[in-house]
């Protein structure tokens, strides 16, 4: 049964913590993973979590640290001295203990690895520290398991047996030669069904997908999930090999592309977090909206020109503005949100591209014939009885549908031929953009109609 954070139960671990009542400490935490206990202690104050992880075991402590996000587990941090955060780092898988050193101090982080009694893993951390988070060498792990490719089936055996102590997982045994040079992957079953007298150059696959170094973390989690990968290796522009990246490290890059192309799409301009100030959440929040609000005023004063002529001549019209307005910006944030997502799994550049684009085209023109028979006969049978009005309306929502779904189409297109997230193409920037179109398109046909028809 999944965790369930509840404010009593909170309550009665800081009730046990304040009594220092170990027995019921560890009764209450018994039964949870790692991240659940992470998400309690971060309900807890810091000197109230620091004292439960003394309470475990070194390495439950490290798998619930390793759960935390980076903002909390700094703060949690600071009530621990060097000596502490070194036995966890010490145990903790290599990417997992560079990003926790990467969130200290300079003067903290080489006190830790200092303190580090696995001068392996101290080596493994001063071989990622360089490497910025956000590329597959900010991401990857030193622990993997390979294997040299003049090996014979049995001693790949005893040598995955000896490798993968210190390896949480084995996903894949990679294939290498005497220089380190990545040559292919073989499979756990291959190596099982194997005679015991094969060779490994027999049986491995040298068709292996890997990034590089300085791959970007959006690419690796694309290449991983286009090809439904649990490992991807990382090398070298010599192609030799030097560490692996994990799913579930991607997981955690999927779900932050996420949250950030959502915070492009509601107009927020920078990352922001709930415990920051008032003012910085603010502020992240204007400029898109001041954006949006721009372009309402402009709207107005455009709707202004038609004041003494159509609206005085036809009031009726601007009962239906509100209709025009809201159907150009919904449609145009379907069309742009349908193209985000085709540009984000790079189809523009496969031979698909252009058969959605007319597939996206197809559904607009039949999506403004649709609206414009439904609201031509509301008008004209239950609004106002007016042939003329209701041709108006009609035949402006289907301008309106086909011009917005271009115009929510196209935009990304541009964006990320500039190299610019094409997410911000939603929201305010599309809908100011498909109001001016629409009240465009609407007061232009009705001028035709009332002055001509």
């Amino acid at each position: 049964m999944a965790f369930e954070l509840t404010k009593e139960y909170v309550e009665r671990l800081s009730q046990a913590v304040e009594l220092r009542d170990e027995s019921t400490i560890r009764l209450e935490l018994s039964d949870l993973f790692a991240a659940d206990i992470s998400v309690l202690l971060d309900e807890l104050e810091g000197p109230e979590a620091h004292y439960i992880l003394t309470l475990l075991d070194t390495e439950t402590g490290a798998e619930i640290l390793a759960e935390y996000d980076s903002d909390s587990r700094r703060e949690l941090l600071k009530y621990f001295d060097s000596a502490e955060i070194a036995r966890y780092v010490n145990i903790l898988d290599s990417d997992d203990a560079v990003d926790l050193l990467k969130e200290q101090s300079v003067r903290i982080r080489e006190e830790v690895i200092a303190l580090i009694e696995d001068r392996e893993q101290a080596r493994f951390i001063l071989d990622l520290l360089p490497y910025e988070p956000d590329t597959a060498g900010g991401l990857m792990q030193k622990e993997l398991v390979k294997i040299n490719v003049r090996q014979t089936v049995t001693e790949c055996v005893e040598e995955i047996r000896r490798q993968a102590e210190d390896v949480e997982k084995v996903y894949t045994v990679y294939v290498v030669d005497d220089d380190q040079i990545l040559l292919g992957i073989v499979s756990l079953k291959d190596i099982i069904l194997a005679k015991r007298g094969s060779k490994i150059e027999q049986i491995y696959d040298d068709d292996v997908i890997y990034a590089s170094t300085y791959d970007s973390a959006e690419d690796v989690a694309e290449l991983m999930s286009r090809y439904d990968l649990d490992a991807l290796p990382v090398v070298n522009v010599q192609k030799r090999l030097l560490g692996q990246i994990t799913i579930d490290d991607v997981v955690d890059v999927i779900t932050e592309q996420a949250q950030e192309d959502i915070a492009a799409i509601t107009g927020v301009s920078e990352e922001v977090e709930e415990d920051d100030s008032v003012w910085k959440i603010t502020r992240s929040r204007l400029p898109w909206l001041g954006i949006g609000m721009i372009g309402s005023l402009l709207a107005a004063k455009f709707l202004g020109i038609f004041e003494h002529d159509l609206l005085m001549m036809v009031p009726a019209l601007a009962l239906f503005i509100p209709i025009i307005g809201s159907t150009g910006g919904n449609v145009g944030i379907q069309s742009s949100s349908f193209m985000v997502q085709i540009l984000s799994d790079k189809s523009a550049l496969s031979g698909e591209f252009w058969p959605r684009m007319l597939k996206i085209l197809t559904v607009a023109v039949l999506k403004g014939v649709l609206i414009a028979a439904f609201v031509f006969l509301i008008t004209y049978l239950i609004l106002s009885h007016s042939l003329k009005l209701s041709m108006v309306v009609s035949i402006s929502l289907m301008a309106v549908v086909l011009l917005s779904s271009f115009t929510g189409t196209v935009t990304p297109i541009i964006l990320n031929r500039y190299g610019i997230n094409p997410s911000v193409a939603s929201g305010p920037f599309i809908t100011t953009a498909n109001d001016f179109l629409g009240y465009s398109v609407y007061f232009g046909i009705a001028y035709l109609l009332y002055h001509y028809g």
